[in-house]
């Protein structure tokens, strides 16, 4: 595949990894079984300052991208997308995706959320135009601390969780179903969109690994 050819489906796989990201946040929220963990904060955040809950990520992730900064991390253009393409493509799909009440509607709802968010996941990831905030703090905290990214990352969002949960956020089944079927998705999905990659450096690119985002050793 030609560089520019190989840039320019980067480039869609990117966008659009993270507009479906968004997209599957927002079928998660309106099924109402519980959420990602991250978005179990953004939630919970949401219902303290009567902001969207997509506002509230863009917030978010833009604080955490600063902590990058003592860890020495170096976003990419998919880092800074991430912050700010996912809060809108949530808040603009729970602005057309109409309220759903009853369980028959909420648990298709759910697992096509789930399956979507890993589908999204491997295209974005894919993509090798760096990790999102989130996933680059804990890689961070990975080669600074030398610890696991299993801790690093259980640790992070076990207190996302607690604090997104005090605050209003909601867990239910679906918090769990999706931090056991997530990485095997994402996995896959990465598999299945994965581009092949250029022989030289991009100032775009922010070194990273898709498996160490996903795989949690």
């Amino acid at each position: 595949m030609s560089t520019p050819r190989r840039l320019g489906r980067r480039l869609i796989q990117l966008y659009a990894g993270l507009t479906l990201y968004g997209a599957s946040s927002a079928l998660l929220v309106e099924a109402g079984l519980g959420l990602e963990p991250w978005n179990v904060l953004h939630q919970g955040l949401a219902e303290l300052t009567g902001l969207t809950i997509g506002v509230v990520s863009i917030i978010v992730g833009a604080a955490v991208l600063l902590l990058w900064i003592p860890l020495r991390q170096r976003p990419g253009l998919g880092t800074v997308s991430n912050v700010f393409v996912i809060g809108l493509a949530m808040d603009g799909t729970l602005a057309l995706v109409p309220g759903a009440h009853s369980l028959a509607v909420r648990v298709p709802l759910l697992l096509a959320g789930i399956v979507l968010n890993g589908a999204a996941t491997g295209l974005y990831i894919a993509a090798r135009f760096g990790p999102g905030p989130r996933d680059g703090l804990m890689t961070g905290l990975h080669r600074r601390t030398g610890r696991s990214i299993r801790l690093m990352r259980t640790g992070i969002e076990v207190a996302v969780v607690v604090t997104g949960f005090l605050l209003g956020g909601t867990i239910g089944v679906g918090t769990v179903l999706y931090a056991v079927s997530i990485g095997p998705l994402a996995q896959l999905f990465l598999r299945v969109f994965a581009v092949p990659a250029a022989s030289g450096g991009s100032t775009v690119f922010a070194t990273s690994t898709p498996e160490q985002v996903i795989l949690r050793p």
